[in-house]
């Protein structure tokens, strides 16, 4: 019959019903034992026993033979659904199915009148004149059906279990959602299906959750996944809810079980790994596409990745060429300059609103497009039941590039390569493969290679970043159309159920753009001149090695033993400690050959203390010029050799917070709200008895100056105010770079890391701010329990002083401490480091100043 759809589905051999037999954003109810008559009364009358399943568009006759095809009924084809007449009493579970093109289609079912009761309402519906109409009525059926029943506790784990809440959701794979219930205990998640599809409870162990996202469903913020796996592109459970409220709840109750268990990364810690190259460029974008709303099952939102290889006809692929590659800093659309300047002709002369393509990078048809040999059954689904054109359908890498590249509406992106490997599909002749293997082994290291990581930033700008949206999208040629961008459409605010489908079919059917991560350009990544002995995956040897033992250069070594040094931070062990002030330590610094030790404290004294003899050499009192450490609005210099103050710099209006040294030049902040570059020429070299100072330049801020420092190459400052407000100034030129208010309170201490790319600061808050030098860009926030007074950080791992006296190491990149030192007695108030990272010398509050020293 051609009203009768006949599906032949095989899986492992066997034919089965599979929720893909729907139609899209349609439900399965419930099912029934029956029998399907054929040829009734006739000579050749056949009874085929089997199950029919009651959908909200259709009902589907699954046969218990499988050899048998299965049957799908839609329910707008039928002219009438009906119980037997009274003259086929002996008969009563017979039920009649009549079609538009005069078949009729009998069924014998066990529960006659809960079946047709049930289907007799969709049917009406079905039959409804708008879309809009026919979607209302099918949803109070389901919210009626969903109403009437609840999650069934007889499936708990353990009797023991708590129950923390329950509600209604559906379970969503790619193309099909599924009513049922949740229920989340205090050991598990379960999601128990209205129909019992394709088992009747799925349950996931909360101590295996990793990751938890809240998604976008439908342009709507109602969906939730949980992963139970760090790296993996498809997660273990997708839940769309029926409002924000139910979804939020139980998003709380998991985060806040994984708050004792796993730190929660946002978009800017993701950025700080991949920058410092402890993630890949693969990893670095599955986790872009998981924080921006894209998931495996959501095919309008299907994870994107870009075209990376640009030359699929050379009989080798080189890697260090640039030609190899594709352009990231443009979207596909713009790849080709002809193409382009026809579509900004089209794009200038089109009326508000405008945009550029008329199709979108990703969308379900070019997912499908891409997989359509992996999970065919996807692309029958999509397109009811048929395959596209041959001639339109997917079998060559290089063939699908220069259509992206020529064709007038083909702009789109790629889905992740190891998707798209299959045994008969030919992906790579043009690449120098053997086979999908190797062609995928290619592809990966495409993406890892030395160009990729110098340019894969300009691409996330277009896809995730500042250039998605507003000027600099024009700008950049990156304009599609407004219903794709979030936010593009407010589906509440549409009050016509009818208008209402119509646009979210549309939305969903051309794709939609990710959720905007970044707002602000995004940091390039960090290419070492060799790999550290933290980042190696593996061990390289001697024949690897781009020189040999006795051409590694002093540098090199001195890097691998500070690596070294860090990599053993938490084995840090207190190997003297002295009370030689009467206050507060407030400062520390060390003689060039480190035999001596100098101390300033809120006593008013200057003490040097020698290391080898364990003695104090020195002590000199400044109390007959000031009685506190805050009062000091001018800068001493005092002579170890005589033992007297030499000179005195009246630089300042007011106290002067902090102090740097380089090279005859001297860095001074106040609480004036000033920072001052002097140039000091010695009164030896004079010969003279006074120093001479000129000053070079005066860095202005609002408000008083709290903390500065300067970065390796002494050509970058970084100064922190009382108000929480970082800076950061080029001292060669004497200009501001970046500001931006990191703290809430004052700045304690800001420091860069040893490669001058990141900035790390902290502050009365509590809270522990990176951020990238480059752009100015906060990329990263962790919080500790107490303020930390002073740090010292290798860009990675972070050595803090804390309010408690503690010592703490802490992961930057995982959010947490990973060693408690116990150190003073009150809070550590300075620090400092010796250029090989192996011994550090602390002051605090209990007036002593105490020595570690790392144990290997």
């Amino acid at each position: 019959s051609s009203c009768v759809n006949l599906y032949q589905q095989k899986q492992q051999g066997v034919l089965v019903f599979s929720l893909l037999l729907l139609n899209l954003e349609e439900y399965y109810f419930e099912q029934h034992m029956a029998n399907h008559i054929i040829n009734k009364d006739c000579r050749d009358e056949r009874k085929i026993r089997g199950s029919l399943k009651i959908c909200s568009k259709s009902i589907i006759f699954e046969p218990d033979e499988k050899i048998q095809p299965i049957i799908k009924i839609p329910l707008r084809d039928c002219i009438s659904i009906e119980a037997p007449e009274d003259n086929e009493a002996n008969n009563p579970f017979t039920w009649y199915v009549n079609l538009r093109c005069l078949d009729t289609s009998i069924f014998v079912v066990n529960k006659l009148n809960t079946c047709i009761s049930s289907t007799l309402s969709l049917y009406r519906a079905s039959h409804l004149d708008k879309l809009g109409d026919q979607a209302a009525m099918i949803t109070a059926i389901l919210q009626s059906r969903l109403a009437r029943t609840s999650f069934d506790k007889n499936r708990f784990q353990n009797v023991s279990e708590t129950l923390h809440m329950e509600c209604e959701a559906e379970m969503v794979t790619p193309l099909v959602t599924n009513p049922g219930h949740v229920c989340i205990t205090d050991a598990n998640l379960y999601f128990q299906p209205l129909n019992g599809y394709p088992k009747p409870v799925v349950h996931i162990m909360m101590h295996n959750v990793r990751r938890i996202y809240k998604r976008r469903h439908g342009l709507m913020p109602l969906g939730l996944e949980v992963f139970c796996t760090e790296n993996d592109l498809c997660s273990d459970i997708y839940l769309k809810f029926y409002n924000s409220q139910d979804r939020d709840e139980l998003y709380f109750y998991i985060a806040t079980y994984l708050e004792n268990h796993i730190t929660e990364q946002t978009a800017e810690s993701y950025m700080l790994q991949w920058q410092r190259g402890h993630i890949s460029n693969y990893q670095y974008l599955l986790h872009l596409n998981n924080l921006a709303d894209r998931s495996c099952n959501d095919l309008s939102q299907y994870p994107v990745f870009p075209w990376i290889i640009a030359d699929y006809s050379s009989s080798e692929l080189d890697l260090t060429k640039p030609e190899t590659f594709r352009d990231l800093s443009k979207p596909v659309g713009a790849l080709n300059k002809e193409r382009l300047e026809r579509l900004l002709t089209r794009y200038r002369e089109m009326p508000e609103p405008k945009f550029m393509y008329g199709s979108h990078y990703s969308s379900p048809g070019y997912v499908l497009f891409y997989l359509v040999r992996v999970a065919p059954e996807y692309m029958l689904c999509l397109q009811n039941g048929k395959f596209d054109h041959a001639d339109r359908t997917f079998n060559s890498i290089a063939e699908t590039w220069k259509n992206c590249l020529d064709g007038a509406t083909d702009f789109k992106e790629l889905v992740n390569y190891a998707s798209l490997t299959s045994e008969k599909l030919e992906l790579g002749k043009e690449v120098s493969s053997s086979n999908p293997d190797d062609f995928l082994q290619k592809s990966q290291n495409a993406l890892e290679s030395q160009y990729v990581s110098e340019h894969l930033h300009e691409w996330i700008d277009l896809i995730f970043g500042y250039k998605q949206k507003g000027r600099e999208a024009i700008a950049a040629h990156n304009v599609f159309h407004p219903l794709t961008y979030e936010g593009g459409v407010d589906l509440n605010s549409i009050m016509d159920p009818n208008e209402k489908v119509a646009l979210l079919t549309q939305i969903l059917e051309f794709g939609q753009t990710p959720k905007q991560l970044f707002t602000t350009p995004h940091p390039r990544r960090i290419i070492p001149k060799f790999k550290s002995l933290r980042t190696s995956s593996h061990n390289v040897s001697i024949d690897e090695s781009p020189v040999s033992p006795s051409e590694e250069s002093f540098e090199d070594l001195t890097e691998e033993s500070i690596t070294l040094a860090w990599n053993n931070i938490a084995k840090l062990k207190l190997d003297e400690q002295h009370k030689i002030h009467k206050e507060e330590i407030t400062g520390i610094a060390v003689s060039c050959n480190g035999s001596s030790v100098f101390t300033t404290s809120q006593d008013s004294t200057l003490k040097m203390f020698s290391k080898e003899s364990k003695m104090l050499q020195r002590s000199v009192s400044f109390s007959n010029m000031v009685s506190e450490r805050c009062s000091l609005s001018a800068v001493y210099f005092y002579s170890v050799a005589f033992g007297r103050r030499q000179d005195t710099l009246m630089g300042h209006d007011d106290a002067v917070s902090k102090i740097c040294w380089h090279d005859n030049r001297l860095y001074s902040a106040s609480w004036d709200s000033t920072v001052k570059v002097w140039h000091c020429v010695p009164a030896e070299v004079l010969g003279t008895k006074r120093h001479q100072f000129e000053l070079l330049a005066e860095l202005e801020h609002d408000v008083s100056v709290n903390t500065i420092n300067l970065n390796a190459a002494n050509a970058m400052l970084v100064s922190g105010t009382k108000e929480g407000t970082i800076s950061i100034w080029d001292v060669t030129t004497a200009t501001m770079l970046h500001q931006l208010s990191c703290h809430s309170g004052t700045v304690y201490a800001a420091a860069f890391s040893p490669d001058s790319r990141h900035l790390l600061s902290t502050g009365e808050d509590g809270c522990f701010k990176v951020i990238d030098v480059q752009t100015g860009m906060l990329i990263s926030s962790m919080a500790s329990e107490q303020p930390q007074r002073c740090f010292k950080w290798d860009g990675h791992s972070v050595l803090s002083g804390s309010q408690s006296g503690e010592l703490l190491v802490w992961d930057l990149f995982a959010g947490k401490v990973i060693e408690r030192i116990k150190g003073h007695t009150g809070a550590v108030t300075c620090m400092w480091m010796n250029e090989q990272c192996s011994s550090i010398i602390t002051g605090g509050e209990d007036k002593q100043i105490m020595f570690w020293k790392l144990q290997y």
